[in-house]
């Protein structure tokens, strides 16, 4: 296992994953959620509600990365996102925050402002500036794998091998990081569910999963309400988290450490239950 991961008033030792990483999107336009969290008052109820949930981690995102989304400039994107941060610390010092940004300034002034963790979509290569904030702060960094951008990346993606390309480029990404000066212990990698995938992209990643432990970091997966989930239970994406607790099952069956989801209670009683069940 891996050593553990301190993030000052919480330590991951990694005796109780998956962790549980709960969605807070600031935006208008997210696919399952967009509009519902753009004020702070709404905002600040949802990371409580997400906390009394059991959530380790809330994931603040600003920019939509939906499908064919556009990207937001940077100004708008500090906005939704630093005041939220601000009063989540207030209010909930203890809490462990991610911010979903690329923006090397976002990242900056987000763990200025009390984050954590940033989670970046392009794996630290849409903003060069981003590898100098992650290794300054030394704070854990999550590298997902996309191919293109969210407006492009899902017109007519091709892959040889998913999983063998995904896992390469997880690897290079990496091995670029540590040569930068970024702690490896630091990495936390995420294969992408959706990014630049199709349907059959993202089943061949989700049955490999155990095959990414061959690159020793932990691993999430951010599946929650996502259109393959739709494909195969024919329901919109409001509809989806019954869903979302059968990938999260079998993703736990497969040994991922974080949980990236919308909808933390039921995700986490039906896991204490099934991990009950199994070992008694």
């Amino acid at each position: 296992m891996f050593p553990p991961l301190n993030l000052g008033s919480k330590i991951l030792d990694w005796k109780n994953c998956p962790y549980f990483v709960g969605i807070l999107n600031v935006t208008p336009d997210s696919f399952s959620d967009g509009g519902k969290y753009l004020n702070i008052e709404s905002a600040l109820k949802r990371a409580k509600e997400l906390l009394d949930e059991g959530a380790d981690v809330i994931d603040v995102g600003g920019e939509s990365t939906r499908p064919f989304a556009d990207p937001v400039p940077e100004e708008e994107e500090l906005k939704r996102v630093i005041p939220i941060i601000k009063v989540i610390k207030r209010e909930f010092p203890e809490a462990i925050i991610s911010v979903d940004t690329y923006k090397s300034k976002v990242a900056e002034e987000a763990l200025k402002a009390g984050a954590n963790i940033i989670n970046d979509i392009s794996a630290l290569r849409f903003d060069p500036k981003m590898v100098d904030v992650i290794r300054d702060f030394a704070c854990p960094i999550i590298i997902v794998h996309m191919k293109g951008n969210p407006k492009t990346m899902q017109v007519n993606p091709v892959y040889t091998d998913a999983v063998k390309e995904v896992k390469e480029f997880l690897k290079e990404r990496i091995e670029f990081l540590v040569e930068r000066g970024i702690s490896f212990e630091n990495i936390i990698i995420d294969p992408g569910i959706g990014f630049g995938k199709t349907f059959a992209h993202n089943l061949q990643i989700l049955k490999n999963l155990e095959s990414f432990r061959e690159l020793n970091r932990p691993l999430m997966i951010g599946h929650s309400r996502k259109s393959f989930i739709g494909e195969i239970i024919n329901k919109p994406p409001f509809l989806r988290d019954g869903g979302t607790v059968g990938v999260s099952l079998f993703a736990y069956l497969k040994g991922v450490q974080f949980l990236r989801i919308h909808k933390v209670d039921i995700n986490k009683d039906a896991l204490a239950t099934f991990k009950f069940l199994m070992e008694n």
